[in-house]
C-alpha cells in the first residue's frame, strides 16, 4: 500500500499525540504540522520530524489527508478549508459545537468527494474490540468515566468532553435511536458542567445509564453491558474485561455453576495508533476507517440532547428553589 501523505493541523496536547503516531506508522508518509503558535509547532516538529507550515493552506497543499485537532469551535472552518483543498480529514471529537455545524461539514466533504471521519478513539480500545464479538442485543448499559481535572477542553462541558465517548459506544452497540433522554449536571471548577449523569432510552427497550466527571480524585473508564444471557464488564482504562455467560440448562440444577466466567483475550495496542492506522488504510480502500462523519454527527446530536436535558433540569430546580424561598 502506498503511504498516505498526512499532516496535523493543531498540535496542542492531543494534536501532539497525533504527530507522534503519524510520524511512525507505515500507512502514512509524515509531512508536518501547522499551529497558530509557531513556537509550539516548531517544538513538535523538532520532536517528531516533518516540516512546520506557516499557513493551513501550505500544509493542505502538501497533504492528501490531515487530522484536525484544533479547538472544537474551529472544527467546521478547518474541515471546510481542508475539503476545499481536496484533503481527507479526521476531526477530533466532538465533531463540532453544534449539529448545524456538523451538517455543514458533512455537506462540504460530500461536495468535494473527500472522506470525513471523527476521532472517537475509544472505538479502538483493545478491550472494547475484544468485547465487540460478544455484543448482541444489550438490554442495559452502564458506564462510568471519571477523570482528573485538567485546564483544557473547558470551553465545552463534560458531556461533549468525556461522556460523548460512551454515547458513541452505546449508539454503536445498540444500533437504534434514542427515544427519551434525561440528565442532570453540575458545574464545579469551570463555567460548564463538570459532572453529569444521563439516562438514555432506546427503541427496543435498552437503557443506557452514563456518568461522567472531570473533577474526580481517581481515573476510571468502565462500561458494562447486560444482555439476556451475557454480562460484559469492560475496563477501558486498564484494557481488560470479563465475560459472564448463563447456561440456561443448569440454572435449575445449580444457579452458581450456571454462570460461566472468563477473561476477555485483549490484544496489545494503543487506541490512537489503531484509529489513525484505520483512517489511513480506509483512504486506500482497506477497511471502514475510524468513526464516520455520520456516526460523529449522531453522537453529537445525542450529546446535545443530554446537554439540553441538563439545562432543563437545572431550570426546573431553580424555579423550585425560588418558589420555596
Amino acid at each position: 500500500m502506498r503511504p498516505v501523505r498526512v499532516g496535523v493541523w493543531g498540535v496542542g496536547t492531543w494534536g501532539e499525540k497525533h504527530a507522534r503516531v503519524l510520524s511512525s506508522v507505515a500507512e502514512g508518509e509524515w509531512v508536518g504540522v501547522h499551529d497558530l503558535d509557531p513556537a509550539r509547532a516548531a517544538q513538535v516538529a523538532a520532536r517528531y520530524g516533518g516540516r512546520v507550515f506557516e499557513t493551513p493552506d501550505a500544509l493542505l497543499g502538501q497533504c492528501e489527508a490531515v487530522t484536525i485537532a484544533v479547538p472544537t469551535i474551529d472544527h467546521r472552518a478547518c474541515l471546510e478549508r481542508a475539503a476545499a483543498a481536496g484533503c481527507h480529514a479526521l476531526v477530533e471529537k466532538p465533531m463540532s459545537p453544534s449539529v448545524e455545524d456538523a451538517d455543514h461539514m458533512l455537506r462540504a466533504a460530500r461536495a468535494s468527494g473527500t472522506a470525513l471521519q471523527v476521532g472517537h478513539v475509544e472505538r479502538f480500545n483493545p478491550a472494547l474490540l475484544a468485547a465487540s464479538p460478544h455484543l448482541g442485543a444489550p438490554r442495559f448499559i452502564e458506564a462510568h468515566r471519571l477523570a482528573l481535572f485538567q485546564l483544557r477542553s473547558l470551553d465545552i462541558d463534560v458531556v461533549f468532553d468525556l461522556m460523548i465517548h460512551d454515547i458513541d459506544i452505546a449508539l454503536e452497540a445498540v444500533g437504534a435511536r434514542p427515544v427519551q433522554v434525561s440528565a442532570v449536571g453540575v458545574a464545579v471548577l469551570s463555567a460548564n458542567e463538570d459532572i453529569a449523569n444521563a439516562r438514555i432510552e432506546f427503541e427496543g427497550g435498552c437503557v443506557a445509564n452514563l456518568t461522567a466527571s472531570r473533577v474526580s480524585q481517581e481515573r476510571l473508564r468502565r462500561i458494562r453491558f447486560f444482555q439476556s444471557d451475557t454480562y460484559l464488564s469492560v475496563d477501558l482504562f486498564e484494557k481488560s474485561g470479563d465475560l459472564l455467560r448463563v447456561d440456561p440448562t443448569r440454572i435449575a440444577v445449580s444457579p452458581r455453576e450456571a454462570i460461566q466466567r472468563s477473561r476477555l483475550d485483549v490484544p496489545a495496542g494503543e487506541p490512537l495508533t489503531l484509529e489513525l492506522q484505520a483512517f489511513l488504510r480506509s483512504l486506500r480502500g482497506l477497511g471502514s476507517g475510524a468513526a464516520s462523519g455520520t456516526a460523529g454527527r449522531e453522537a453529537l446530536r445525542v450529546a446535545a440532547e443530554v446537554r439540553d436535558a441538563m439545562k432543563r433540569r437545572a431550570q426546573q430546580w431553580a424555579v423550585r428553589s425560588s418558589a420555596v424561598s
